[in-house]
């Protein structure tokens, strides 16, 4: 049983490292900034800490923790030659960037809970399983959207340049169609507008949950499927 966990932990490292590319430290430490100057500023403004004003701040650093591995992950692959291993086993890589999106997700909500408890002792006393719980819905769903155009374009600048955009465009129509709806990606759990009866924003915070959970289902499940076309990789 302890070599089995052995085993475990070094693929598990060694996926790590490949998927990262060594850059994972620069990324975590990015996040952090952007956290910790996104929270000082508010409170040197003389905002008053809360758990909607956590998530807010919160919501950007944690896409920027998925962002890179999800984006230029595959690119990274061929880039260290893994494609052509990867293929050469049927029906494996698919299951290896399965494991691998499992591994990335979990890494990601053990940071955001690291967050969350920094958050409670230093800034404020927030629930911190509940508010991780919350940044991974919309994690989940741009994260597996990420994976899916790096699998289309096999290219991370590409990826990237496709999230941009896509970001820019639900920006710009988050006022007219998207804000405070089921179907609004940032959307606030923790911010009950003033204009809304609580139970029906419940309801709301609930059906946008089943949106993203649908939406980051879907988009893995596409990625995956496209990652059985071996002609388009190598």
């Amino acid at each position: 049983m302890l070599d089995l966990f052995n085993t475990f932990i070094k693929s598990a490292s060694y996926n790590m490292k490949i998927i990262f590319g060594g850059k994972f430290f620069w990324f975590l430490l990015t996040s952090f900034l952007l956290y910790g100057y996104l929270m000082f500023s508010s409170l040197w403004q003389g905002q008053l800490p809360t758990e909607e004003m956590v998530y807010g701040h919160l919501f950007f650093p944690a896409l920027l923790l998925i962002f890179y591995p999800a984006a230029f992950g595959i690119q990274n692959d061929a880039d260290t030659r893994i494609l052509e291993i990867l293929f050469g086993i049927p029906n494996y890589m698919y299951k290896v960037w399965f494991a691998r999106l499992i591994l990335i997700y979990i890494e990601v909500f053990l940071v955001l809970l690291l967050y969350g408890v920094i958050t409670y002792y230093l800034v404020y006393p927030i629930n911190i399983l509940e508010m991780a719980w919350q940044l991974m819905f919309p994690v989940l769903f741009v994260g597996n959207l990420a994976f899916l155009f790096a699998t289309l374009t096999r290219n991370g600048n590409a990826t990237a340049i496709l999230i941009i955009i896509i970001g820019i465009v639900i920006i710009f129509l988050k006022e007219s169609f998207f804000k405070e709806t089921m179907w609004d990606i940032s959307l606030n759990p923790f911010s009950v507008p003033d204009e809304i009866h609580p139970v029906i924003w419940a309801s709301t915070v609930l059906k946008n949950r089943i949106f993203l959970s649908v939406g980051f289902v879907v988009w893995m499940m596409l990625g995956l499927l496209n990652l059985q076309k071996r002609e388009k990789f190598v």
